[in-house]
């Protein structure tokens, strides 16, 4: 909801201040009153059900705390007037990639430093492979780094670390970018009083259909519920935790659309449908290499690999992952193929412009084809 949004709202119909469970049901809100923000008090909501929607904040790991007067999150940089000789950025997830890549091309001097062995969101190890030896031809990325030390030192940032060959090293950057994600809003606002259920990690269990908390008028939508953290994916969750406490207690499934996301680096990632991780082991994958395909090369962007992953039995579109040129564009016409439930063949049949990247997506899908054709003839 957008700021204007909220301040439209009659003054009558909504409480400003900090709002947090005191039992299941019921809210205590510490407000200021607008006229002397001195003057507080404290008001008791009792409610037939709840949205909660507190967002997230970025996650600072505690190895950064001797160096907070030198770390920086991602909003802070968009504040930099001028930028810094060097930047350590902490995190090869799809920010950390993003603000990477932006400031080494900007003329910065940056070293990423990954964990889990992580870029992006990629799951598939052939296309992540790809999309690393892209980025390092720019900048030193290490996705699994061993982060022996981080700590202040008068030129900023001391860094040790293992590099690729097990050696050890030490840098010194002017600033840390942590980039290491970001985690719910939830802290503060009395959850153990809520008479929601919680998982191992003090999440609670709630329905993604609905976004209900299991059995309770409880609802929760959007970063705050750690599921997909997308503006789009944000944007369906507000209105079905919405109608689904304006009407409780019924409670209707709403509207989960097929996974789509995007990093903005180049050349870009896409995921659209399941990822390869999530898919058992013996799927049809169609490939698509784009330093061979006709319009990547004419643009001198033919860097990457795309994945489309397929039902071997029935031929049914599953996911894709993919590391290329302009792959927004592809990853758009496959979550629409995969929210379809259209299978490769279907998706055959489509026209195909020449030359467009797109034509990329077709060799895949015919390498998909003929894998399944061949198990068909098996």
């Amino acid at each position: 909801m957008q700021r204007s949004s909220v301040d439209s709202i009659p003054a009558d119909h909504k409480l400003h201040g900090r709002a947090r469970f005191v039992e299941p049901g019921v809210l205590q809100v510490d407000r200021a009153d607008p006229a002397d923000p001195a003057n507080r008090s404290l008001a008791r909501v009792n409610a037939r059900s709840i949205v909660i929607a507190t967002g997230s904040s970025p996650f600072v790991p505690p190895m950064f705390d001797g160096v907070r007067d030198r770390l920086v999150v991602n909003d802070d940089v968009f504040a930099w007037e001028t930028l810094p000789p060097t930047v350590a950025v902490f995190g090869a997830g799809v920010i950390g990639l993003e603000l990477g890549q932006a400031l080494s091309r900007l003329g910065v001097r940056v070293a990423v430093f990954g964990r889990s062995n992580t870029i992006g969101p990629l799951t598939d190890p052939v296309v992540k492979a790809s999309a690393l030896a892209a980025f390092r031809e720019e900048m030193p990325v290490f996705p699994e780094a061993t982060v022996r030390s981080v700590r202040r030192v008068d030129e900023g940032v001391e860094v040790t670390y293992v590099d690729l060959q097990g050696v050890t090293k030490v840098e010194t950057f002017e600033y840390a970018l942590v980039a290491a994600g970001r985690r719910a809003n939830l802290g503060s606002i009395g959850l153990e009083h809520a008479g929601v259920k919680l998982d191992a990690r003090g999440m609670p269990v709630f329905d993604r259909t609905t976004l209900q908390c299991e059995g309770t008028p409880v609802f929760i939508a959007g970063d705050a519920n750690d599921d997909v953290p997308l503006l789009h994916e944000a944007a369906d969750e507000g209105k079905i935790a919405g109608e689904n406490a304006a009407r409780y207690p019924t409670v209707k499934a709403g509207l989960r659309r097929s996974l789509l996301a995007i990093t903005f680096t180049e050349p870009q990632l896409a995921i659209a449908g399941a990822t390869q991780a999530s898919l058992p082991p013996d799927v049809v994958i169609g490939e698509i290499a784009f330093a061979d395909q006709g319009r990547s090369r004419v643009m001198l962007q033919n860097r990457g690999i795309g994945h489309v992953y397929a039902d071997r039995a029935t031929g049914r579109f599953l996911g894709a992952e993919l590391v290329g040129p302009r792959v927004e564009h592809i990853g758009h016409l496959l979550a629409w193929a995969h929210q379809q439930r259209l299978t490769v063949d279907d998706m055959l049949a489509m026209p195909f412009y020449h030359p467009v990247v797109e034509e990329g997506l077709r060799t895949a899908l015919r390498d998909a084809a003929s894998k399944i054709q061949k198990h068909r003839n098996a």
